[in-house]
């Protein structure tokens, strides 16, 4: 499922992740679609200290930018001795913003031109996360979007707020759960008309299909096509959840076959240890790759922290509402990326 301040709706469900909905404007999350069991392990950074700016993309041009003033900024921040120095692997680290109905529309806006304004004269790429879908998450931990009625509208309102070419992951769990529930409306529509609104304004979109333990790779295809590939950059796969980056990329390059070799990114950001079937603040987890644009012949297009590690998925296994800053499991992520 999702984990941004809003739980996905997939998450709640055997097979469909869940998001939580970001505590305020700045918060960033994650999607996180359901598990099917341990994968192999994939390689977790090391704990690095605190650095300012744009991280550099490790074997590609360019950077990804890193937002300041995200929850776990604050919280290393205040932190000391060891946990500042864990609390510093994820805060270095750029993560994607979220960008949903929990602000109107007008400063959902602003908050895209602020960051994507600073990213481009950074010289950086700036991540996004467009979450409002109508009938979001079916109505579970992630419940929530904005009216059939008024998507639309919302969708250029912020695309308006575009400046440069930033990556927007479109939508988590929303095409994986498409026909899961009532009140989606006409979904693939509607994404179909965010990729346009969003391409148009300069975005790089890349549209949210779940992870290798949903769907298979025909299934995701064939959902992808309902929306179209036009004003598509790609797909992206395993936001929020824990599926290995090994994983990730088989199944994304058999996606891609599919669809005429159309690019892919995938959520990194704690699948270090790989998922152990649960998608709800499980525990034994890890900081996963750090994240980076790629350009190595196949189709995968970056490596990206979606959901920001230590928010929580929901109220289960321990942890606060959705989107919540939970100290514990970032220490924990980053203790056994550390290992």
């Amino acid at each position: 499922m999702v984990s941004v301040v809003v739980a996905a709706s997939a998450a709640c469900s055997a097979q469909g992740p869940g998001a939580d909905e970001p505590a305020r404007p700045t918060t960033t999350a994650g999607a996180a679609g359901p598990t099917t069991g341990p994968s192999s392990t994939t390689s977790a950074p090391a704990v690095p200290g605190p650095t300012a700016g744009p991280s550099a993309a490790p074997g590609a041009s360019g950077a990804l930018y890193r937002v300041p003033g995200t929850q776990v900024e604050q919280a290393w921040q205040k932190a000391t001795g060891r946990d500042r120095e864990l609390l510093g692997a994820i805060a270095r680290t750029p993560q994607a913003t979220w960008i949903g109905d929990w602000t109107s529309a007008r400063d959902a806006r602003t908050r895209v031109e602020e960051i994507t304004t600073a990213a481009r004269d950074e010289g950086a790429t700036a991540v996004l996360v467009v979450y409002a879908i109508p009938g979001r998450d079916c109505g579970l931990h992630s419940a929530g979007g904005v009216a059939t009625s008024e998507y639309q509208t919302w969708v250029d309102t912020v695309a308006a707020g575009v400046v440069g070419e930033p990556l927007v992951v479109l939508e988590p769990d929303a095409l994986a759960q498409l026909g899961d529930c009532d009140g989606q409306g006409d979904r693939a529509a509607l994404l179909a008309y965010a990729a346009r609104s969003l391409d148009d304004a300069g975005a790089r979109v890349y549209l949210d299909a779940g992870h290798s333990g949903w769907h298979d790779a025909a299934e995701t295809a064939r959902r992808v096509r309902l929306v179209g590939t036009e004003h598509l950059a790609g797909f992206a796969l395993n936001t929020s959840n824990y599926q290995t980056t090994a994983d990730s990329r088989a199944y994304g390059e058999a996606v891609a076959a599919q669809l005429d070799g159309l690019g892919f990114v995938v959520d990194t950001s704690r699948n270090g240890n790989g998922s152990d079937g649960q998608w709800c603040n499980p525990r034994g987890r890890a900081l996963g790759d750090a994240p980076r644009l790629v350009d190595d012949g196949t189709a995968l297009d970056a490596l990206l922290w979606v959901k920001a590690p230590g928010e929580s998925d929901g109220a289960c296994n321990g942890g606060p509402a959705a989107g919540q800053w939970w100290q514990e499991i970032a220490l924990e992520l980053a203790a056994n990326a550390a290992r």
